[in-house]
Order: structure tokens, then C-alpha cells, then sequence
């Protein structure tokens, strides 16, 4: 009988290890999420408005890869045309959301008359349409990066193209990481918003 007692206590101590094993192999909890925005708008010098009509601001579009709160950057020294993203990083909202309430509040510095959406259901002679085309973090070394934001404005009076131009800006990333992309991205579309935002009151102030 010893052999098979023997057996038996081998296959209870294998059945417990497995039980252990199974515990520290199963499913494991997610790493945490860090979720990133643009921060606090930077503080504009006083002065009067520039822009003395309302203005009608729609929401801005982005293709369809950039319509995700993914965080996207791309390795131009191994493939340029392959876009990734951070794991365990995203923006708290797609980047077209995060431009859009960046580039109403502003315009809305600028104007006089006051910025309109399309849920005001107000109409406006006006309309600023904004199409984001690139937001990625580009990496030209593995330890070296930039944020890229491009975007076209599009400024429309009744049913006429007034004015078109693209706006494309780049800043360097303090970090090869997601920090550092969320600080670059962020200085860059506060700086492509200014242009758009001084382009627009420019041409306005010509029509």
C-alpha cells in the first residue's frame, strides 16, 4: 500500500502546485491608464478685439486614424508610414475635440461680436472651419522626437470659400515619452491656434 499512498500524496502536492501556478499565471490587472490634455490655456496679452462680426466654429474633423484618443507617434528612421501608439497612454478625448474647445475659447478672446457653434442654431455670416491632418510624435532617433500638429483653416463667407491656408507646427519633445509628447503637442497646437486664430482676424478685417 505504501507506493500508492506515496502516489497519491504526489498527486495532491502536484494538483496544489498547479493551484498556485494558475494563480500567479492568470490574468494579471491592467497597468493604469494616464490620460493627458493640452493643460491650462496660456494667459494673451490684453487688447481689443480684432474680430468684430460672430463667428461660426464647427466642431474640427480629423481622418478617421485620428479620430481615437490614442496617443500616436511614428519612428521616421524605421518606417514613417506606420503609425503606433502608447499602450498605456491617450488623451482624455479624441486631439479634434482638444483643438476645438482650444480654438473657440481663443477666438472668442478676439471677438467682439461672440463665437457661435452649430447647437447656438444662430446664424453667422462667417464660418471658420478647421481640419486637423497631422498630430503625431515623431521620432528621427530613438531618443529623439518632435510633436507635429498640421492643420487647414478654412474661413467661409454666405456660400464662398474667402480664405484657405495651412498651418503646420513642430516642437521639439523634452522626453521620448508620452510626458514628453503631451508637452510638445501641447505647446504646438497652442502655437497653430494662434496663427489660425491671427490669419482669420487678418482676413476678415480685408473682406
Amino acid at each position: 500500500m505504501a507506493p500508492i499512498r506515496i502516489l497519491r500524496y504526489g498527486l495532491i502536492a502536484a494538483f496544489g502546485a498547479a493551484v498556485i501556478a494558475g494563480c500567479s499565471i492568470g490574468p494579471q490587472p491592467r497597468a493604469a491608464q494616464t490620460e493627458y490634455d493640452f493643460g491650462p490655456m496660456p494667459a494673451q496679452p490684453a487688447g481689443a478685439p480684432r474680430i468684430r462680426e460672430p463667428v461660426l466654429v464647427p466642431e474640427v474633423t480629423a481622418p478617421a486614424w485620428l479620430d481615437t484618443s490614442a496617443m500616436v507617434y511614428r519612428l521616421a528612421y524605421q518606417d514613417v508610414a506606420s503609425p503606433r501608439a502608447y499602450a498605456n497612454s491617450r488623451w482624455v478625448m479624441p486631439p479634434a475635440a482638444l483643438l476645438t474647445a482650444r480654438l473657440r475659447s481663443r477666438l472668442a478672446q478676439e471677438s467682439a461680436a461672440g463665437v457661435l457653434t452649430p447647437e447656438d442654431n444662430a446664424r453667422a455670416d462667417v464660418v471658420l472651419r478647421v481640419e486637423l491632418t497631422e498630430f503625431s510624435q515623431r521620432f528621427d532617433a530613438p531618443g529623439s522626437s518632435h510633436a507635429v500638429v498640421q492643420v487647414r483653416a478654412s474661413l467661409i463667407r454666405g456660400q464662398r470659400l474667402a480664405a484657405q491656408r495651412e498651418f503646420v507646427v513642430r516642437k521639439p519633445a523634452a522626453a521620448a515619452d508620452a510626458a514628453g509628447a503631451a508637452a510638445a503637442f501641447s505647446a504646438a497646437a497652442d502655437e497653430a491656434l494662434d496663427a489660425v486664430v491671427n490669419w482669420a482676424a487678418g482676413a476678415l478685417a480685408k473682406h
